[in-house]
């Protein structure tokens, strides 16, 4: 089984207020504006991600596919900005507010077994609505989305390891009730 990571997203909390009008001057072709969305829109290339810059001093990066490189694109943008003479002051609090992971067990999972059986207390299973079972795991806290075709999709993870952890938790239980079939 191969765990990807597919998006890190991270905050940084600045001690100052941006201006916003003044980063997309500078920058162009890299920003913009969305509608009456209040941020300013930066995308960087490499590695391909986007960071939320906001009046008030906060930054959101999204599209990372490790903790490091999300705090490296936070510290890019931050170089990029005193580059170009945006003020910039001090180092920012950065923290690591949702992980979101993909996985394959190879074989399938048996949906109805696994909701009538209830290897946790908060799973939920409405097929007419949704095609995966939705389970919160309580430690680690996260949320599963569980396919009938053995894939997942791990969502609210602060740390990489808590990822690990808890995919191994789901299937050691998805194993011990047998709703598991391997192909």
């Amino acid at each position: 089984m191969t765990i990807q990571i597919q998006n890190v997203v991270a905050s940084a909390v600045f001690n100052q207020t941006f201006n916003v009008n003044a980063i997309a001057n500078a920058f162009p072709w890299d920003t913009e504006f969305k509608g009456r969305f209040s941020g300013l829109i930066f995308r960087l290339k490499k590695p391909k991600t986007t960071v939320l810059i906001f009046k008030t001093g906060k930054m959101i990066c999204s599209g990372g596919k490790s903790e490091d490189e999300a705090r490296r694109v936070i510290l890019t943008v931050v170089r990029k900005l005193r580059k170009r003479d945006i003020n910039v002051a001090g180092k920012p609090e950065i923290q690591i507010v949702n992980i979101v992971a993909s996985a394959s067990f190879n074989g399938i999972i048996d949906l109805d077994r696994l909701y009538s059986e209830k290897i946790g207390d908060k799973i939920i299973f409405e097929p007419e609505q949704f095609p995966a079972a939705i389970y919160r795991m309580q430690s680690p806290r996260v949320v599963f989305l569980i396919f009938s075709t053995g894939k997942i999709v791990c969502v609210g993870a602060k740390k990489e390891k808590e990822i690990y952890e808890a995919v191994e938790n789901l299937r050691l239980r998805l194993e011990e009730s047998e709703v598991l079939i391997r192909s």
